[in-house]
C-alpha cells in the first residue's frame, strides 16, 4: 500500500470550488468517486491523521497512489459528473445499490401488429411497454394467467406464433380461451390491440371500471336468463377482483410516487423502494449494500436516488412511467434542491423530493421503513445462521486474536444507563455461533460507579465470582450432573466462556482483562467491539485490529454486540420504568414493597391505572378501600402514564 503522504496535493493547488474528485490505484484503476462543493476543504479530510478516519475510507487512500479533479460551475454539473464517473469506472470502494439480482417485468410488445404479454429480465426495447420491476417473478405470471381469462390477449412466442399460423391451428392457449388466436385469423389485429390496451389498464391500476362494465353485463345476462353467460362473466368479475386486490389502495387514485426508506448498521444499508402508481403499490424492490464509508443517512438517500434514477431512458412517456413526479424519502440530503432539478431533467417535468411529517403518506414511509428494518434483520439472520459462515466467522475470530483454537462459548457484556441512573448491565452467551438466549442474565449494578469502566468491573467480578464459588460446590463426580438428560440444558452456570467481548473500546478492554486476571482467569481471551468505527481492541495493543467490512468473523462479532445491547436496553427501560412509577408513589401511606409488586403485576401502565376505579384497585391482594383510594388519587394528579414494559411516556 502507498503511503498518502507520497502523492498527496499542496493545499495551494487544490482549488477552492465546487468539483468532482478521483482516486486511483497504482494500475490506474478508479477506485472511488466523490463530489465536493469546495474541494479543498474535503480532499485535505482525507491526509488527515489516519487514526481518525473511517476504516473503509482509510484503506481507501492507502490503496490509492492518486487523487485528480475536475472543477465545475454548481452543484447540478457535479452531481452529474459524479455519477457519469461512478457509472463509467465502477470504483470498488463506492457504494452499490446495483448487485446482480435482476428484477422481472412485465411487457407487452406494443409496437407489433399484434401485441404480446411476456414477463422478462434485462435490457429493455424501446416503443414497447414494460410495467415493474417486481419482486417475485412467479407474481406477476400468476397475475397474467389471471388476466388472460378476461383479456385473452396473445402470449406466445414468436416462433410458435409463426407455427400456429402456418399450421392453421391456435396453440393450447387458444383452444382454452386464453387467446384470442390472431395467429388463425379469428380476431382483427385493430380488437387484438383493444384487448391489449385494456390489460395494460388493469396492471397500470385501473379496473375498477372494468369491473363495473362485467358486473352491469352479469346483471342483464341473468335478467335475461342467460346463465351461461352469466357465469361466465361472473368468473371474469371474480379474475378482475384478485388482480386488483393484490394491488393494495394506499392513497388517493391520482397519487404516482415512489417511497424510499433506509435501514442503516455501521456496516451495510438495507433499502426498501415501493412504486405507487394510481395509489396502489404495484411493485416493490430491497437492497442490502456494504457501507463505503462514514456517510450519513441523507447523503445515502442521494447515492440511492442518482443511482436507480440516474439513466433512466426511453421515450417521453417512459420516462415519466419510470420516474415519478414525487419521491418520498426518509431523510432530505443537504442537495434536494438540486438533485430536485437533476431528476426533473431526466423526466421531462418536475420531480419533488418530501419527507412526510403526517398523514398517510408519512404512513406509507413508516410501513416502507419497517420493511427495510425487516430486510435488514433476515439479511443478518440469515448469515449468522448459515452453518458454513458460522464456522468460517469462528475460525476468522480465532486467526485474528491468536487463539489455539476456535471460541466456542462467546460471552458478550454491555452497560447500559442514563447518565449514570439506572445503571444495568446485560450478558448474552453465544454457542457455536447461535444465541443461547436461555442462559442470558441481566446485572442491576449496585456500586457507587456510575462510569461504564467501573460498571463492567462490578458485573465482571460478580459473573465470575460466582463462576468460582459454583466450581468449589461441585464435587469432582457432580460435574456430570451439570447437563438435564431430558432438556439437555445447563443447570447450573459454572461453565466458562472462550471468549469475552466488551462493548466499547481500550477502557473498557483494559479493566475487563485486569478484572479476570484478579479472579484467577487469565487464560480467558477478551476483546472490545467500538460502535463508531468497528474496531476489535485487545489488551495490551496501541492499535486495534481491524476485520474487512464483509468478514463473516465481524458480522458475527457485531451480531453478538447488537444482542447484548438490545438485552441491556430492554432491562435498563424496565428498571426506568419502576423507579418512575415508584417515585409517583412514595406519597401514598401503606403502600410498600409487596403491596408495590401486586400493582404493577395487575395494572401494567399508569393510564390504566387512572382509568381504574377505586373498586378495581381495591380488587388486587393486599389492597383495601382506603389504600385503594389513596393511589386512584395519587395517579389522577399524573398528567401522562408510562408504560412498565417499555418505560415509554404515554399520552
Amino acid at each position: 500500500m502507498a503511503d498518502p503522504v507520497t502523492y498527496r496535493p499542496k493545499t495551494a493547488d487544490i482549488p477552492a470550488e465546487p468539483g468532482v474528485y478521483r482516486f486511483s490505484d497504482g494500475a490506474g484503476r478508479v477506485i472511488y468517486v466523490g463530489k465536493a462543493v469546495s474541494l479543498r476543504s474535503r480532499l485535505t479530510s482525507y491526509f488527515q491523521d489516519p487514526a481518525n478516519l473511517h476504516p473503509r475510507t482509510r484503506t481507501m487512500v492507502f490503496s490509492a497512489t492518486h487523487v485528480d479533479w475536475t472543477t465545475v460551475r454548481n452543484e447540478l454539473e457535479a452531481l452529474q459528473l459524479e455519477y457519469t464517473w461512478i457509472k463509467q469506472y465502477d470504483p470498488r470502494f463506492n457504494i452499490k445499490y446495483r448487485d446482480d439480482k435482476s428484477y422481472p417485468w412485465l411487457c407487452v410488445t406494443w409496437s407489433e401488429d399484434f401485441p404480446r404479454v411476456f414477463v422478462g429480465r434485462g435490457q429493455q426495447r424501446k416503443g414497447w411497454r414494460y410495467f415493474g420491476p417486481y419482486a417475485e417473478a412467479w407474481a406477476i405470471r400468476d397475475s397474467v394467467d389471471t388476466l388472460l381469462t378476461v383479456f385473452p390477449m396473445r402470449s406466445c412466442s414468436p416462433g410458435v406464433f409463426r407455427s400456429a399460423k402456418a399450421a392453421g391451428r391456435p396453440c393450447l392457449m387458444g383452444y382454452i380461451d386464453k387467446c384470442a388466436a390472431p395467429c388463425v385469423g379469428r380476431i382483427e389485429a385493430g380488437a387484438h390491440r383493444q384487448i391489449a390496451a385494456d390489460f395494460c389498464q388493469v396492471i397500470d391500476g385501473h379496473a375498477a371500471r372494468f369491473i363495473r362494465g362485467l358486473t352491469d353485463q352479469m346483471t342483464a345476462a341473468a335478467a335475461s336468463e342467460d346463465y351461461e353467460k352469466a357465469a361466465v362473466l361472473r368468473d371474469q368479475i371474480d379474475a378482475l377482483t384478485r388482480v386488483n386486490e393484490r394491488n393494495a389502495v394506499v392513497l388517493e387514485a391520482s397519487a404516482d410516487l415512489d417511497v424510499v426508506a433506509l435501514a442503516l448498521d455501521p456496516l451495510e444499508v438495507a433499502v426498501e423502494l415501493f412504486h405507487v402508481r394510481s395509489g396502489r403499490i404495484l411493485a416493490e424492490r430491497s437492497w442490502v449494500a456494504d457501507r463505503a464509508d462514514d456517510a450519513d443517512e441523507a447523503q445515502l438517500v442521494e447515492a440511492f436516488l442518482l443511482q436507480i434514477y440516474g439513466d433512466v431512458e426511453g421515450t417521453p412517456e417512459e420516462r415519466r412511467r419510470a420516474l415519478p413526479p414525487e419521491i418520498l424519502v426518509t431523510a432530505l440530503p443537504a442537495t434536494a434542491a438540486v438533485l430536485s432539478e437533476l431528476l426533473s431533467g431526466a423526466r421531462g417535468s418536475l420531480v419533488g423530493l418530501r419527507q412526510p411529517r403526517r398523514g398517510a403518506k408519512k404512513a406509507l414511509l413508516t410501513t416502507a421503513q419497517r420493511n427495510a428494518d425487516q430486510t435488514l434483520a433476515l439479511h443478518k439472520a440469515r448469515r449468522a445462521s448459515d452453518l458454513t459462515t458460522r464456522n468460517q466467522a469462528l475460525g476468522e475470530i480465532a486467526d485474528v486474536l491468536g487463539l489455539a483454537e476456535v471460541p466456542l462459548r462467546i460471552e458478550c457484556y454491555d452497560i447500559s444507563h442514563i447518565q449514570g441512573t439506572n445503571t444495568v448491565a446485560s450478558m448474552v452467551v453465544f454457542e457455536d455461533g447461535l444465541a443461547r438466549k436461555s442462559q442470558y442474565r441481566h446485572f442491576a449494578i449496585t456500586s457507587v460507579a456510575s462510569n461504564d469502566v467501573g460498571a463492567m468491573k462490578e458485573v465482571l467480578t460478580r459473573r465470575f465470582s460466582r463462576l468460582t464459588a459454583e466450581r468449589a460446590t461441585l464435587a469432582d463426580q457432580d460435574r456430570a450432573g451439570l447437563i438435564d438428560s431430558a432438556s439437555r440444558q445447563a443447570k447450573s452456570f459454572a461453565y466458562e466462556p472462550a471468549l469475552v467481548v466488551v462493548d466499547g473500546g481500550a477502557p473498557q478492554v483494559a479493566v475487563a482483562r485486569a478484572t479476570l486476571d484478579d479472579l484467577g482467569f487469565a487464560a480467558i481471551p477478551v476483546v472490545g467491539l467500538a460502535k463508531r468505527l468497528e474496531e476489535l481492541w485487545l489488551a495490551g495493543e496501541e492499535y486495534p485490529a481491524i476485520l474487512p467490512r464483509t468478514s463473516p468473523g465481524l458480522y458475527l462479532l457485531q451480531h453478538i454486540r447488537d444482542e447484548s445491547h438490545r438485552f441491556a436496553i430492554t432491562y435498563h427501560r424496565q428498571r426506568r420504568s419502576r423507579s418512575m412509577v415508584e417515585s409517583l408513589l412514595d406519597g401514598v401511606p401503606g403502600l410498600g414493597e409487596v403491596r408495590r409488586k401486586a400493582l404493577f403485576r395487575a395494572f401494567a401502565s399508569l393510564r390504566q391505572l387512572r382509568a381504574a376505579t377505586p373498586e378495581q384497585i381495591a380488587q388486587v391482594p393486599g389492597f383495601g378501600p382506603v389504600l385503594a383510594e389513596a393511589v386512584a388519587a395519587a395517579v389522577a394528579e399524573q398528567p401522562g402514564g408510562v408504560n412498565l414494559t417499555t418505560g415509554e411516556l404515554l399520552d
